[in-house]
């Protein structure tokens, strides 16, 4: 691996990111934003609501189809029900983004092991893979904007290939738009071009200006040529939509101006490094490449800044973060790779031994602390629980014994592949803590048109309920207070939650069967992840 790693970067990153991710694509339950996504991609294909986007059968232009696009052409290769497909394209976007880490970095650095570096810690931070299943619209869109922002760097500072370049620049900078909308300008594309400016300036931008302003206009013409499609077949709603979201980013989930000041935990096994990697007083004279290492700092600390400034704050907001974060965090890494051996002060080499050294004691207690703890859930799955076991055992066992060594280059690997080695081996034993109340409702939507009755929502039903079911589910609107119920004198309901007063309702025209319940958690009711929200009643309405 290490020389496929040095011969054939890219490969490397994309094979690692496959083998880490693939296999257990379908394991971990649907998130709410990945259900909104995975329905618009069906109805695509199955209502042909390409442009005019739709969820459940309603407008949905709260983000712009880029994500569902490709999920749809996906769904056509491996099926519209298909939870691999639905995600394999951000898989892809992992990919997209890990290469051209590498690419912007080589291009910066002019060396191949820095640049891997830079790479591996991108595709391994927590968060970066944690958004690609919670809330997989940023992944595109940070990913897409990467790529762009390596082509302005590449026209910043060569003077060949102008034009392609520039339209490379505009076509990425278009598509990330179309992904999540203008959201990683703001968070992404303004702080680079801020921390190019401290580090690099900006040398014969004047000549270069018009190339720059072409690149920024033909992507604002890709990326707004689908609002404008909206805007011009669907004014109302769009701008009812629209309203709606402004209002959100001022008034909703507001936070202190501080909330964003843990962000570099969120690099997850790189916590201890990366917040070490933003000691600026302490590595700007340990690095070799200090404009490079200013550069990658500046660029992190302003996307920080710039998002705190927005009162509205998410976790997630976070992720774009993290791609420069990954570039600071290589320049500590790298100097520890070349330096480690002949380092005497325990200031810096405690740091590097607790860090590593814990990464490697979880993978040593893995089997003792999870036999201890969970061994009755354990039963089911001795083979994958050994095998895990086996896995992260050995791997901490070596990283122990190339920290003794002091090769750092091998810990940091081994740390790598430490955390490849949880989604391959440890995530399938999710399956022994599954809900033993768990009960989806997969067939429900086969065994209605064997009944011969169509299925309506009242008051509220998750996405990931509608995802499951395969099919739209038609909301039972009220009006005048009173449900407005369907003609059909028998139909099915799915009801998330109903008031005694709804009941009664109901009860006064309709014969009303219990049929069964329904309960998309993943964990058991005393669970503080059990939601409320993923369960439901099935009933048969008849009417009197």
């Amino acid at each position: 691996m290490p020389k496929l790693f040095k011969n054939y970067p890219i490969l490397a990153i994309c094979l690692f990111i496959a083998i880490m991710l693939l296999p257990n694509l379908e394991t971990l339950q649907v998130s709410i934003m990945e259900a909104r996504n995975f329905i618009t991609a069906r109805e695509m294909l199955n209502n042909d609501h390409w442009f005019l986007t739709t969820m459940n059968n309603v407008a949905r232009y709260q983000k712009p189809p880029l994500p569902a696009w490709l999920s749809a052409l996906s769904g056509i290769i491996f099926g519209t029900n298909s939870l691999f497909a639905m995600r394999l394209p951000a898989v892809f976007m992992v990919m997209l983004a890990g290469s051209f880490m590498y690419f912007l970095s080589s291009t910066i650095l002019k060396g191949r092991t820095h640049s891997m570096i830079n790479a591996l810690v991108l595709i391994t931070s927590f968060y970066v893979i944690g958004i690609t299943f919670e809330a997989p619209s940023d992944i595109f869109t940070h990913a897409f904007m990467l790529v762009s922002i390596y082509f302005l760097f590449k026209l910043f500072k060569t003077e060949e290939k102008k034009l392609k370049h520039t339209v490379c620049a505009g076509i990425f900078l278009g598509l990330s738009i179309l992904a999540k909308g203008p959201i990683s300008i703001y968070a992404l594309l303004l702080p680079f071009l801020i921390a190019y400016g401290f580090a690099f300036k900006y040398k014969n931008i004047k000549q270069k200006l018009p190339l720059i302003l072409s690149a920024i206009v033909l992507g604002l013409l890709i990326g707004g040529s689908w609002y404008l499609y909206v805007k011009l077949q669907d004014p109302q709603t769009l701008d009812a939509i629209a309203n709606r979201e402004t209002s959100t980013w001022t008034g909703y989930n507001t936070r202190p101006i501080y909330y964003y000041w843990s962000f570099f935990t969120q690099s997850g096994i790189w916590t201890i490094p990366a917040f070490i990697s933003l000691l600026y007083p302490y590595l700007k004279k340990r690095v070799s490449h200090y404009k490079a290492y200013k550069f990658s700092f500046i660029w992190t600390i302003t996307a920080v800044i710039l998002l705190s400034l927005i009162p509205m704050k998410k976790s997630r907001y976070l992720m774009p973060v993290l791609i420069p974060l990954a570039f600071n965090i290589g320049f500590y890494i790298e100097y520890l790779i070349r330096k480690f051996r002949i380092l005497k002060d325990k200031r810096e080499t405690l740091p590097v031994y607790f860090n590593f050294g814990l990464i490697g004691l979880i993978g040593i207690a893995f089997p003792i602390i999870m036999f201890v703890l969970f061994k009755t859930e354990l039963q089911n799955h001795l083979f994958q629980f050994v095998l895990a076991s086996i896995v992260l055992f050995t791997i901490g066992v070596f990283i122990f014994l190339q920290l003794k060594a002091k090769a750092i280059k091998n810990v940091f690997l081994l740390t790598v592949l430490f955390f490849a080695s949880v989604f391959v081996f440890v995530l399938p034993l999710s399956e022994a803590f599954k809900n033993e109340t768990y009960n989806g409702l997969s067939n429900l939507n086969e065994e209605n048109q064997q009944r011969d009755i169509r299925l309506y929502a009242i008051n509220y039903i998750a996405p990931e309920t509608i995802w499951e079911y395969g099919d739209i589910i038609p909301e039972v609107k009220r009006e005048s207070k009173r449900y407005v119920f369907p003609k059909d004198n028998k139909f099915g309901i799915l009801v998330n939650a109903m008031s005694p007063e709804n009941e009664a309702e109901i009860r006064s025209n309709y014969n009303v069967n219990k049929i069964a319940t329904y309960d998309l958690n993943h964990f058991g009711s005393d669970s503080n992840q059990n939601n409320p929200r993923l369960k439901s009643v099935f009933y048969i309405l008849e009417k009197k």
